[in-house]
């Protein structure tokens, strides 16, 4: 499957693509090809976008200024958004990692979104890249969302601008659906789960290779209190030393259990991937999962490498809490750098996220020359 495939002929092939289970619920959207013939009634189709006001052709937000915050959406009632799309013009080198995206629910103090904007749609390291997935896809510098985000009591989305040089042009479109006070739509939203994303970065630190039961020193991919399900990952890897990074196992721990109550055999393995990826100088991208993005092949594995999976057909649900982690390396024998968006949904208030490392801290590791493991 190439990764321009479009994701409308994803759902060809799946027509059960839906955002869970068995036939949609009223305010979840239409989800896949089979339910289009299902007409809805009360739904108005919205856009905020970036469009010239005057009738021009200047369709975006120009010159924002180093350390400005600027809203993209401010939504009043209830609704979900569908879709949305960003493109930027700025010159300045990892401005992906440097513009923060945030987004608030029903109006909530603390961001149940916030990631450097390249992150949050799939991209590692600040760089653009083509790839391609059910619920983001990402066309060089064209970056797509598809995740559901309902809301009852409003919605906001907002931008800062967290390099050192403006930001010349911001293009976007935020796609939505709107629910008329009272309706059996609205009523809907407020028992469905809210959409949150999380960023995190580790320079992971090698320990002894002893047995790793309990998971204390993985790399963190979520950490949740609430009720809610997990709907995935995108992880990046920037090997520091030479030789095979995988084989970390993903430990999932459910509502608190002591030791994890899912756990996996290996990195490549709970990315859908097997055998060191398979070795072969090649990247694929599937619905749900893939390695989209491969640095240098076996047996080097230095570079910079993407890979995603995504819950979409067996979220992991929580009743109170939820960990999700991963070793880096055998029983976390290995020292890279890791950073990654997990993405899932939950009801409110959820925990805090920790504070975003100041810009200059998010940034790739360059002119890295990579030592051989020992």
């Amino acid at each position: 499957m190439r990764p321009w495939m479009s994701r409308l002929s994803w759902l060809l092939v799946f027509p059960a693509l839906a955002w869970g289970q068995g036939a949609p619920s009223p305010a979840a959207g239409l989800g896949g090809l089979r339910n289009l013939v299902n007409l809805r009634e009360g739904v108005k189709r919205e856009r905020i976008s970036s469009y010239d006001r005057t009738g021009g052709n200047r369709d975006y937000l120009p010159d924002i200024r180093p350390g400005q915050k600027v809203t993209l959406a401010a939504i009043a009632g209830a609704g979900t958004i569908t879709h949305i799309w960003v493109t930027i013009g700025s010159p300045e080198r990892y401005h992906l990692r440097r513009i923060v995206l945030r987004a608030y629910w029903d109006g909530e103090a603390d961001p149940s979104i916030e990631a450097p904007i390249g992150d949050f749609f799939g991209l590692g390291f600040g760089e653009p890249n083509y790839w391609a997935s059910a619920p983001l896809a990402v066309a060089d510098r064209a970056l797509n969302c598809f995740f559901p985000m309902p809301f009852s009591r409003g919605a906001r989305i907002e931008i800062e601008n967290q390099g050192e040089q403006p930001i010349g042009a911001f293009y976007y479109h935020v796609d939505y659906e709107a629910y008329a006070a009272g309706s059996d739509l609205a009523r809907a939203t407020e028992g469905q789960g809210r959409f949150h994303a999380w960023w995190n970065r580790e320079l992971t630190k090698a320990t002894d290779g002893a047995p790793n039961l309990d998971g204390k020193h993985n790399y963190l991919i979520m950490a949740a209190t609430g009720h809610g399900h997990y709907v995935g990952v995108v992880l990046h890897v920037q090997a520091l030393a030479t030789g095979w990074w995988g084989e970390g196992d993903d430990m999932i721990t459910v509502d608190g259990a002591p030791l994890p109550t899912m756990t996996g055999t290996g990195l490549e393995d709970y990315f859908l991937g097997a055998w060191n990826f398979n070795t072969l100088n090649r990247e694929y991208n599937f619905p749900y999962f893939g390695y989209s993005r491969k640095g240098n092949p076996h047996p080097d594995y230095t570079g910079r490498h993407s890979m995603y999976r995504f819950h979409l057909e067996d979220p992991v649900t929580f009743d109170r809490s939820l960990r999700v982690s991963i070793e880096h390396g055998t029983n976390n024998n290995r020292g890279d750098d890791y950073s990654s968006v997990a993405y899932w949904y939950q009801a409110e208030p959820h925990q805090k996220f920790p504070p975003l490392p100041p810009a200059a801290d998010r940034l790739p590791i360059d002119n890295w020359t990579a030592v051989p493991t020992k």
